[in-house]
């Protein structure tokens, strides 16, 4: 199933790009979004997160090394950390709760970022069947800079009508 996810494109929202009244606040806070093509025929959510997994574009350690075809890191984890029942299914109220916390955790965030958060990220979160959230793996799993990231919020976003799966990461370093 992996070899039949088809990456579409990527957004990158980082916040030192817009005006905080506080010039510490956007510190090095970013969200970035892969979206995935999957054929249309029925598969499961597990089947579905496993060919994620195994996607070239899972292979980004979200520290500025980008997305490397054979790399071992994903986020602060090692890839092999990382499997289908580490996810979380979580509901949209629960997923905007989290994210607008994040975001907002210093200063609300300023009305173009919001307005670009809203479009890029909740408006997604919104059109999905399905929201699975990536648990805290816990120390073993951090492979060896792996607390680089002071956050690391990571959703899973199924929408099986428009055949879209989408890989949204929200973090600070």
């Amino acid at each position: 199933m992996q070899n039949e996810l088809t990456h579409e494109g990527s957004t990158f929202i980082n916040f030192r790009n817009y005006e905080f009244q506080d010039s510490r606040s956007p510190a090095f806070r970013w969200v970035d979004i892969k979206c995935l093509r999957f054929p249309r025929e029925s598969v499961g959510d597990t089947e579905l997160l496993a060919a994620l997994i195994g996607h070239d574009q899972f292979r980004d350690d979200y520290a500025g090394g980008g997305v490397l075809l054979e790399g071992l890191r994903h986020g602060p984890y090692w890839v092999r950390a990382v499997s289908p029942d580490v996810y979380e299914a979580v509901g949209r109220e629960m997923s905007d709760r989290i994210l607008w916390e994040w975001a907002n955790q210093f200063e609300d965030v300023p009305a173009e970022l919001g307005t670009d958060l809203q479009r890029e990220v909740f408006d997604r979160l919104a059109a999905a069947e399905q929201i699975y959230y990536l648990s805290e793996l816990g120390d073993e799993a951090h492979h060896d800079w792996g607390g680089v990231h002071s956050d690391f919020h990571e959703f899973v976003l199924i929408d099986r009508s428009g055949g879209q799966i989408t890989l949204l990461v929200a973090a600070d370093d």
